[in-house]
């Protein structure tokens, strides 16, 4: 009767269940599926793809090109994320004591989540012209040296970073903020009670508290900053001479301007790999957190 009734169930949420499916089929399955097919091929335009097993991973490990945008996505990677993590604790930390015009703050600080990329990037691009930006003619001004990202590759990922931080900030702000907020007040005022410091709350209330929050944060900006292309693209385009290039714009190369399909489906394949390493790492010490809570 049981086996009966499960089938009924089921046959009935079948119509609301295969929209989904297909759906995650046509756009995440069959695509992966064909990727991978395609990097295992000699494929380009007016050719017929032929099979040629792990050439094209070979070739691209070989390729001094893609270690080169390797390592500046490593810089970056390792720049924004932990610089987003730092400004946003310090943020969340500053909002929830209390601030003042509290409410008109935070719209301002949710407010680069409202730009678009390619606005952020024109206005950017703007405000750090080396000959005419106001920032830059500010930073002459008071005699510092400006940023040449268009000719110097670290000026150029140095301001490549700075965008995305600007960009992205609001969301790391705000998990942690949130994840502030959730933290009882109760337990602030048994550590007044035993006369801590501030500093002694932060350190054995808050950021233990915070690290679940401090985890998501970071295996989110991580994955997504290891896969940046618009912030790259729209700034420096992997310029001068392919020097600020990043595994993304490297990819976009590969497949659109040297129409190498196989080599570019390759290195999505390893970005997915170096991703999953990254993630893996992450949601271990997320789990471990958690596990050890629980007890």
């Amino acid at each position: 009767m049981g086996s009966t009734v499960t089938k009924r169930q089921f046959a009935a949420a079948l119509p609301w269940i295969t929209p989904a499916h297909g759906l995650l089929l046509t756009v995440i399955v069959i695509p992966a599926v064909y990727v991978i097919w395609l990097s295992v091929t000699n494929s380009t335009f007016g050719r017929a793809p032929s099979f040629v097993g792990l050439v094209n991973y070979v070739k691209v490990l070989n390729d001094t090109y893609f270690w080169r945008a390797l390592g500046n996505t490593i810089f970056i990677v390792a720049l924004v994320v932990h610089l987003e993590l730092l400004l946003g604790l310090g943020m969340a930390l500053l909002f929830a004591s209390g601030l003042p015009f509290r409410g008109l703050l935070l719209a301002a600080v949710l407010a680069p989540y409202a730009v678009s990329e390619v606005s952020a990037a024109v206005i950017w691009r703007y405000l750090f012209d080396p000959d005419v930006g106001p920032v830059s003619v500010a930073m002459k001004a008071i005699g510092l040296p400006i940023l040449e990202w268009s000719i110097e590759p670290s000026h150029g990922l140095a301001l490549i970073s700075l965008l995305s931080i600007w960009l992205h900030l609001p969301f790391t702000f705000l998990i942690l903020y949130a994840a502030r907020l959730s933290i009882p007040r109760e337990l602030y005022e048994a550590a007044l009670i035993d006369r801590a410091t501030p500093l002694q709350m932060f350190r054995k209330v808050t950021l233990p508290l915070l690290v679940p929050a401090l985890v998501v944060a970071a295996l989110f900006r991580y994955i997504f900053v290891f896969r940046m292309f618009s912030e790259v693209w729209l700034m420096t385009q992997g310029g001068p001479a392919r020097q600020t290039e990043v595994l993304a714009v490297y990819l976009y190369l590969e497949a659109f301007r040297f129409n190498a399909f196989g080599e570019a489906a390759a290195t999505g394949w390893i970005m997915l790999a170096i991703s999953l390493v990254l993630g893996a790492g992450y949601l271990f010490a997320l789990r471990k957190d958690m596990t050890s809570d629980a007890r």
